[in-house]
């Protein structure tokens, strides 16, 4: 999606994807992901305001997300009560506390430089938040700003992408391995069938909605 409707749906609230808990599967997968990096920065593209951040924080690990929305931002630090300094690093504004920065900005700005020392990413919900064109551009660019040696928990959902206009958007394995596979290692370790526990999607007419788990390495 092009940024203004990023920017419109943070202005009106709008923000069905935002968890008021920390994700399940961050919680029972994380410490297969980070075995062989235990103390390793994170980076958490496209992090909205998720409680996730503060989660992988108290696990001892420092945190860099990627925001486009300053309210999504400015939210996640007023929310948490989290006191902050504010910096500018090129195009992007760089929000900062205890072992925690949030840049906000576009995505592709990041680069090696700042991403240099992180060796675990978390994506959620990032990869499912863009159509397809921009997909293979999302995932070229975090596979070439990350370190040689990285490993992701990456989750993905996938649904009759004809039932519903994303976002969240359908994406399948197959496409996760056409993204990724000549880059990393694909483990797949978990499958759920969440259409039952999810009734805004059954109410948009959806009859099947999947999360898949995969740890991607390097």
């Amino acid at each position: 999606m092009e940024k203004p409707f990023w920017l419109e749906r943070w202005q009106k609230d709008e923000i069905g994807f935002h968890q008021a808990d920390v994700n399940r599967y961050l919680k029972k997968y994380w410490k297969q992901v980070a075995t062989n990096f235990p103390q390793a920065n994170v980076f958490v593209p496209l992090c909205g305001k998720s409680l996730d951040m503060l989660w992988l924080k108290k696990q001892g690990h420092r945190v860099t997300g990627i925001e486009l929305s300053q309210k999504a931002v400015q939210d996640f630090f007023s929310e948490n009560a989290l006191d902050h300094d504010i910096t500018q690093q090129a195009q992007l504004t760089v929000y900062s506390t205890d072992q925690l920065n949030l840049l906000c900005g576009d995505f592709f700005e990041i680069n090696n430089q700042l991403l240099a020392n992180h060796h675990l990413v978390y994506d959620r919900a990032s990869l499912v938040a863009l159509p397809e064109p921009m997909r293979k551009s999302y995932a070229e660019h975090l596979s070439q700003v990350l370190p040689e040696k990285a490993s992701i928990l990456q989750v993905i959902m996938t649904y009759p992408q004809h039932e519903m206009t994303g976002p969240p958007f359908s994406v399948s394995e197959a496409e996760l391995r056409s993204l990724y596979a000549d880059k990393f290692n694909i483990e797949k370790l978990a499958e759920y069938d969440i259409f039952r526990e999810n009734p805004r999607f059954q109410d948009k007419g959806m009859t099947q909605l999947i999360e898949s788990v995969f740890i991607m390495s390097r």
